[in-house]
């Protein structure tokens, strides 16, 4: 075999390679999507629970809420998640659809799986400071909560979408008045000096390091850099990762049935099929709220 021949042949296994990896890469895509929907419109009710009025009153109360601006909300429901957590899937499913707008992340997933009896909303990154995850709280307890117990799927996720867009309109005062009216279950509340003595005892084994981790690892997230731990609100001017950059006041705190659980997911999938409404190149972190009922 001459040099002239075995120069020839490197060419040929390279691109033999690439053919292959982007073989492996395209099956993998294939398998990530194969158990989430398509995107055939605003509402999309693989569950059947959702009754034709309240689809066709939805559906257009989100094309008028998005032509106005460009935020994007998409309800889904599916009959079962398969074992599998609803905040790792609604990420997949929010970044499958690629809801909200390229470079302004600007989408919102409303997700209620019935047969699992838990519902989550998905908030894109470029809405966390508006929908927080206080307010997707407040939605999931006030309205979806008690409307599922009762059997009414519709009304429940025609309230939740009334209040979604109410909050992202720039009107959130009215749902954080009702959630104060109607405060969840008290029960798990923390009396201040268990949770000054709670602080001081990881502040001695850790450091002033514990304050920059724990509220966010075991609080809850209000807004961005904003945590609620232990009956006390904590405040991060640069983050939650850098030691030394939190304050923190008192304040009252309360349990109750829901997780903000961020969900990971580090690259995007392709875009979805079906349908003339798709996504306009939007993704999530995890931000928003779960429940069940």
């Amino acid at each position: 075999m001459t040099l002239r021949t075995i120069s020839l042949m490197r060419p040929r296994r390279f691109a033999t390679a690439v053919l292959m990896a982007v073989a492996v890469l395209f099956s993998c895509f294939m398998a990530y999507a194969a158990d989430l929907p398509a995107l055939t419109g605003r509402v999309v009710d693989n569950a059947g629970i959702i009754d034709a009025a309240t689809k066709a009153a939805l559906t257009q109360k989100l094309a008028d809420f998005e032509t106005k601006g460009s935020d994007q909300i998409v309800v889904a429901t599916i009959p079962s998640l398969d074992g599998e957590e609803i905040e790792p899937y609604a990420n997949r499913l929010f970044r499958f659809w690629k809801l909200g707008q390229a470079g302004e992340n600007n989408g919102v997933l409303l997700l209620v799986a019935p047969n699992d009896r838990k519902m989550r909303i998905e908030v894109g990154y470029g809405l966390e400071g508006t929908l927080t995850d206080l307010h997707t709280k407040l939605i999931i307890e006030n309205d979806m909560v008690p409307a599922f117990r009762a059997g009414d799927f519709s009304g429940g996720i025609a309230k939740a979408v009334d209040d979604m867009v109410m909050v992202l309109e720039g009107n959130p005062e009215e749902l954080e008045a009702r959630g104060k009216r109607n405060p969840a279950d008290d029960s798990t509340s923390i009396d201040p000096i268990v949770a000054v003595f709670l602080i001081l005892w990881a502040t001695m084994f850790f450091g002033g390091m514990a304050m920059a981790f724990l509220p966010p690892m075991f609080g809850t997230k209000l807004s961005p850099g904003v945590y609620k731990w232990l009956g006390m609100t904590f405040r991060y001017g640069r983050g939650p990762s850098r030691s030394g950059s939190s304050s923190w006041t008192t304040g009252s705190s309360s349990g109750s049935g829901w997780s903000s659980g961020s969900s990971g997911g580090g690259w995007s999938s392709g875009s979805s099929s079906g349908g003339g409404f798709s996504g306009g190149g939007g993704s999530s972190g995890g931000g928003g709220s779960s429940g069940s009922w």
